[in-house]
């Protein structure tokens, strides 16, 4: 017998979505795309420094009359800050929120390579690029994990190759601007000087257009701000048309917290951290460490070395920036072919072919004999390593909940600054004793044990919200 229509139960009334739900049903709005471009803008002047000493190696060396000990530090004393900064203003995205980290971060930056510049010797040149290091040191974690909360899960790759696809626009800019600066003297300054000028000075206009940004909405929201981050969400929804708009249900009412009060969300700090070692993230921490201490044997492998592989071929400092310069063309081009794919393919496959892609160019490179080849494999070269690095900041931005993103990527970031590091200490030596073929072997065997680690222990992450365990 039926229950009388009063004592029927009422359908349960639907959940109210999460700050993380209403984004990910988002479609891309202007502040979306505003961001990006102010992202992409800053991280053009990470990939600026990050390809600087490398470019101008061959120069260094030659006025300041470095030996090889001296030439490895200049090289490595950045990484080794950015080592540094990765794993503290990690510390400060999670604590502080993400805008202030890069304030932060970018401030040190600009002002320790503008006293680059003035570099009296290899003491003074090492020292300030090491604390250049620490400021841009996490600009690439931080601008991976600022993405991975503002953009919706089925958008959030293609809109971050957007954003290294202006990033990588710095890697040839670098190289150009060494062919043409390098030979001149303007003002009486060496013309390498000009160079860590201009870097700092774009990054300054940067820091201007940055404190604009909008804090994370899933940072604010997972740290007791849930007002804050409501009315974020909010504006974002009401640029979206009426008709494209998603329903969602209006989110209860939440009390604003008092001016200075303390996030009402779990505590941060060190104890978050603890959770990259926990058996749900176990995996996912093991395997991002490796495939972050490989990456770089392959990707600034070429980067910080090709002058020095061209010098062993036999070609002076002018042609080999020459080539260098026109090799890196293939950077922001990589990053470009990487916007139609990034949502289409499981991101960990285009990692392992990218990165297969990078050792069988390499080693094409390694044994070429005339100039034309050279280039062509230079391009193929940086091309498929930024196919393989957008989609590899993509992909390790999306490994862990947003209460610890920051400190656990900045973290797994911070080992490929120290891998990094110790390129020149390990690749030179080889360059020198074998020539460039032996050198790319080493670098073809890298690549293959990242492509085995991803493959056997990532998770498929594409169109998955960043919000799921």
């Amino acid at each position: 017998m039926s229950q009388p229509t009063a004592l029927r139960e009422k359908p349960a009334a639907a959940p109210t979505p999460t700050i993380g739900d209403r984004i990910d049903r988002m479609p891309i709005t202007p502040t979306h795309r505003r961001l990006t471009a102010v992202v992409g803008v800053g991280l053009l002047f990470d990939t600026f420094e990050n390809n600087l000493a490398g470019t101008i190696s061959q120069v260094l060396q030659e006025d300041f009359a470095f030996n090889g000990t001296t030439l490895k530090l200049v090289l490595a004393s950045a990484f080794i800050g950015q080592f540094v900064g990765s794993v503290v203003l990690g510390r400060v995205a999670d604590r502080y929120g993400r805008r202030r980290a890069f304030l932060i971060n970018l401030a040190l930056y600009s002002g320790f390579s503008l006293l680059g510049a003035f570099s009296p010797n290899a003491a003074w040149l090492i020292v300030t690029r090491f604390f250049a290091g620490v400021g841009i040191g996490a600009e690439q974690s931080l601008s991976d994990c600022y993405l991975a909360d503002v953009l919706p899960a089925k958008q959030r790759g293609r809109y971050t190759a957007w954003a290294y696809t202006l990033a990588f626009c710095g890697v040839p800019a670098v190289g150009f601007a060494a062919l043409w600066l390098v030979p001149l003297s303007p003002l009486g300054i060496d013309g390498w000087r000009w160079l860590f000028v201009l870097g700092a000075l774009g990054s300054a206009v940067v820091w201007t257009l940055r404190r604009n940004l909008i804090e994370s909405p899933r940072w604010l929201a997972a740290n007791g701000h849930q007002e804050q981050a409501h009315a974020l969400v909010a504006r974002m929804e009401a640029e979206v048309p009426a008709a494209a708009r998603p329903q969602t249900p209006a989110p209860a009412p939440v009390a604003a917290p008092a001016p200075g009060a303390a996030p009402d969300g779990p505590p941060a700090g060190a104890a978050r951290l603890r959770e990259v070692f926990r058996p749900r993230y176990r995996r996912r921490t093991a395997m991002l460490w490796l495939f972050c201490t490989l990456s770089v044997v392959g990707y600034y492998g070429f980067g910080a070395l090709a002058p020095q592989i061209l010098a062993a071929k036999g070609y002076d400092v002018v042609t080999s920036i020459g080539f260098t310069a026109v090799s890196f063309l293939g950077y922001p081009l990589g990053a470009l072919l990487s916007v139609p794919v990034m949502d289409r393919m499981e991101r960990k496959r285009l990692v392992a072919c990218s990165a297969a892609a990078m050792a069988l160019s390499g080693l094409g490179f390694a044994h070429a004999g005339s100039a034309p080849l050279i280039m062509v494999l230079g391009i193929t070269y940086t091309l498929v390593s930024n196919i393989f690095s957008t989609v590899s900041h993509v992909y390790l931005a999306e490994q862990y909940p947003t209460v610890i993103r920051a400190q656990a990527t900045g973290l797994a970031y911070s080992l490929s600054k120290l891998s990094a590091a110790a390129l020149p200490f390990a690749l030179l030596p080889v360059l020198d004793a074998h020539g460039p073929g032996p050198m790319f072997a080493v670098i073809a065997a890298a690549m293959a044990t990242l492509v085995a680690v991803v493959l056997l222990l990532g998770p498929r992450t594409t169109g998955v919200s960043v919000d799921r365990d």
